[in-house]
């Protein structure tokens, strides 16, 4: 065969790496918004 061949292994490790990704990157914003919030408001220490 000439196209390689595609496992649903190969799908789902894809898919996993991805998600990690997009959590990543959602956690970082969420922090980046809370640092933001914490850094508009009084400081306590």
């Amino acid at each position: 065969m000439s196209h390689p061949v595609y496992s649903i292994e190969m799908a789902y490790a894809r898919m996993r790496e991805l998600q990690d990704l997009a959590n990543r990157s959602r956690a970082e914003v969420a922090a980046a918004r809370r640092g933001v919030k914490k850094a508009r408001g009084t400081k306590k220490r």
